[in-house]
């Protein structure tokens, strides 16, 4: 039993924990009841008395050295599991990093400049479905049966008879607003359409639009005239010039297409002008008696003007953007370049 002890007295003295397995390893085979060291006790039992006094003072001290070991190696375990606690903890004296802060995308930046300017004039927001019928969408507009935009060629129809499409303006909501408010009406409608075309660096299927809308006693054409003038000034700088074209919309007569003198040679004629020094903005006119008729206004009492203009051509003009496809591929590196706008 003896050279057994001194066995285990070495192993005991070499034994190396690293980990919790390890040290519970170590207490099965030292520590437990179970242990070799038990297993010496248990044979210890059945020796003479003289044995018995002298191998239980040796098992004794190789049962203290079991223990001892075993709380040295807790001791390191615990030292060893604290130290990497404290390395896993940042350095709070660092300089913190800086946040990686996104840009407003310019279309929703022009959108809020636009906004704000009619809203200083009385303007208020009016917001509809993007998925319309044809009422609201073509027929109160004053759309006959024929027209193009009736086609499907031309819009993105979701159901046939009755028609239901995407809406391809927003003067759906005007129709709205004239149908559930009476007049005095001065409302901006601004938001997301859809037209049945071929993606270009001039054109998209999905743009955005805002239309505007005034209807009063002795509504004039100088009143629209005067509320161009100031947007434009306001938006593109006090030196920008406009100009009105005559044309045709359903719902306008008599109806006008809005020039500016382009911003970018200062109207001396370049590409983007077509060397015409003008750039179109948007469309207007005094509203159709037939519109007013349709949403139960009495034409003979009031008048009214609208407009509406592309986001999205605006935007292009404000900032010198080339490619109307730039606004929607997501290309950080485009967006990045507006971080500073307002």
């Amino acid at each position: 039993m003896k050279e057994k002890v001194e066995e285990l007295k070495k192993e005991i003295e070499g034994y190396i924990v690293g980990t919790a397995e390890e040290l519970e390893q170590y207490r099965m085979k030292f520590i437990s009841r179970k242990s070799v060291v038990g297993d010496l006790f248990n044979d210890l039992k059945s020796a003479d008395a003289e044995i018995k006094r002298e191998m239980g003072r040796t098992l004794n001290e190789l049962k203290n050295l079991a223990q001892d070991k075993f709380k040295e190696f807790v001791s390191d375990l615990d030292n060893k599991a604290t130290d990497q606690k404290l390395e896993s903890v940042p350095d709070l004296t660092l300089p913190s990093a800086a946040d990686q802060l996104g840009a407003q995308h310019p279309i929703l930046a022009t959108k809020a400049r636009i906004i704000e300017i009619f809203e200083r004039i009385g303007f208020n927001l009016s917001e509809g479905p993007e998925i319309e019928d044809d009422w609201h969408n073509f027929s109160a507009l004053n759309f006959p049966e024929n027209h193009p935009a009736r086609e499907m060629q031309d819009t993105f129809f979701i159901e046939r008879d009755p028609d239901i499409a995407l809406r391809t303006h927003t003067s759906s909501v005007q129709v709205r607003v004239m149908e559930n408010e009476k007049p005095p009406i001065r409302t901006l409608s601004p938001g997301r359409v859809y037209r049945n075309e071929a993606i270009s660096a001039r054109a998209h299927c999905v743009f955005h639009q805002v239309e505007g809308l005034y209807i009063d006693e002795n509504v004039s054409f100088k009143d629209l005239k005067q509320t161009l003038y100031h947007f434009v000034k306001e938006l593109f700088g006090k030196d920008t010039k406009i100009r009105f074209r005559p044309s045709f919309f359903p719902f306008t007569e008599p109806s006008v297409e809005v020039d500016i003198s382009c911003n970018i040679c200062k109207g001396k004629g370049c590409n983007i002008c077509k060397y015409t020094g003008w750039v179109e903005i948007g469309g207007a006119g005094m509203v159709d008696p037939n519109v007013l008729k349709a949403s139960n206004i009495d034409p003979e009492k009031y008048s009214g003007f609208a407009f509406g203009m592309g986001i999205e051509r605006i935007t292009m003009l404000l900032y010198q953007i080339n490619d109307l496809r730039l606004f929607t591929e997501n290309d950080v590196r485009f967006l990045k370049q507006f971080k500073n706008i307002k």
